[in-house]
């Protein structure tokens, strides 16, 4: 019988297939491997790495347990707050400094358990969304929050567990996973709460201001006053960095009224409400400022529709410190998913008695006893005559700045 010799490339290629009984085969592959190249060593790597491909090892902080045991859904949360201390809703991450609610709400969140830690600095990765963003000292009894979150047990009361008491987590509920809480949001309803005195007559003597009675024509002219800012306007002239012919400077304002005025600390108080599809920075307040401004007879009632064109008018700001985000409307959200079976309607009649409850006892009393002590409204009003109401912003900006110096009032900013 002839033996046959098998070429050593042929063995070479071979040695996955041919038993290695004796040193020869597993010499020649040991050769054959030294003699590859780089680049096909490389190859063969790649080959072998895409067919095992090594698992991802979690950082700390990534809580697999609590990944494990609980479910990370997209909800919404129902917050109410006073502003007062705080500079704003929206938080500015690394910066201490400047105290925002989102801080707090953060932090509480982190210590509840129900976002990793990780992600406190960058709450994107949590698909967070505010649905308003208040300035400072805005307070809010219906603001709404979109992100994931565990959902852990009892989270409401873990999260308030954590929470100063001004500030509330009062619902929850599940939303879509595309739902944004700003996005999706149709209109936004304000109301700002200040001293009826703020209408009285630029002669009034305002160090009276306990007396001040607010009269039924007075009220009857102020809701009129009011009603105009109801439709589609150009407001550019009531926020900052807005351009007359930017279209987002077109907003369109549903209702807008003053309600009956009553006594707190043997003070007169009113409530103004106004709903709106949304609302540019300052632009309630200034809203508002103007009306006072033509009430006080600084300015005629032409002012308001001078305001809403081409030139700069040089319109007043409230103060902040009465202004309050009531309630946030989800209508087409709510037609689309509230009765689908699976999604909860996003209304919140079930926590009516808790919203209630949290203004009288932190956001109505703050108002009152800061108006009282501080009279931020009156000090304002004290600065109505700095403004110019006949000539352009830009035309009295130099006068205004030179009776700002000579003024000793403090005026409320953001």
């Amino acid at each position: 019988m002839f033996k046959t010799r098998l070429p050593l490339r042929i063995l070479a290629s071979s040695r996955l297939f041919i038993p290695t009984n004796g040193g020869l085969l597993q010499s020649i592959s040991n050769m054959t491997e030294k003699n590859e190249t780089p680049a096909n060593l490389l190859k063969r790597s790649n080959v072998e790495s895409d067919a095992h491909p090594t698992k991802r090892t979690k950082s700390v902080g990534d809580n697999t347990e609590d990944e494990r045991r609980y479910p990370k859904k997209k909800v919404i949360l129902l917050m109410a707050y006073c502003g007062k201390g705080y500079y704003g809703m929206q938080r500015n991450p690394g910066n201490t400094q400047f105290r925002t609610i989102e801080d707090d709400l953060v932090t509480a969140l982190i210590r509840a358990g129900c976002i990793p830690e990780n992600h406190g600095d960058e709450m994107k990765k949590m698909s967070f969304q505010r649905c308003a963003r208040t300035d400072k000292g805005v307070s809010a009894a219906g603001q709404v929050v979109s992100l994931k979150l565990w959902l852990i047990e009892d989270i409401v009361e873990k999260i308030n567990k954590h929470l100063p008491p001004q500030i509330r987590i009062l619902g929850l509920k599940r939303v879509t996973q595309g739902f944004n809480s700003k996005n999706n949001c149709d209109a936004r309803t304000y109301s700002y709460m200040l001293p009826t005195v703020a209408f009285s007559h630029k002669d009034y003597n305002i160090t009276d201001k306990a007396a001040f009675r607010l009269d039924p024509e007075t009220l009857q002219k102020v809701n009129h006053l009011f009603a105009r800012y109801k439709g589609t306007h150009n407001f550019h002239n009531f926020t900052s960095q807005k351009a007359p012919k930017d279209p987002s400077a077109r907003r369109y304002i549903t209702e807008m009224s003053c309600g009956e005025p009553f006594i707190l600390s043997n003070n007169e108080f009113a409530v103004i409400k106004v709903r709106g599809q949304s609302f540019m920075m300052h632009q309630i307040r200034k809203m508002i400022g103007l009306v006072i401004a033509v009430i006080k007879g600084y300015a005629e009632e032409s002012v308001m529709e001078r305001s809403w064109e081409q030139e700069k008018v040089d319109v007043p700001k409230a103060p902040g410190l009465g202004l309050i985000l009531e309630r946030v409307h989800f209508d087409r959200y709510n037609k689309r998913f509230g009765g689908d079976g699976v999604h909860e309607c996003l209304e919140w009649d079930s926590e009516e008695g808790a919203i209630k409850t949290f203004k009288e006892a932190h956001i109505y009393p703050t108002i009152v006893e800061t108006e009282c002590q501080e009279g931020s409204m009156c000090s304002w009003m004290a600065t109505l005559p700095i403004h110019d109401f006949q000539g352009t912003a830009t035309q009295t900006r130099s006068m205004k700045e030179q009776k700002q110096e000579e003024a000793d009032f403090a005026i409320d900013s953001d």
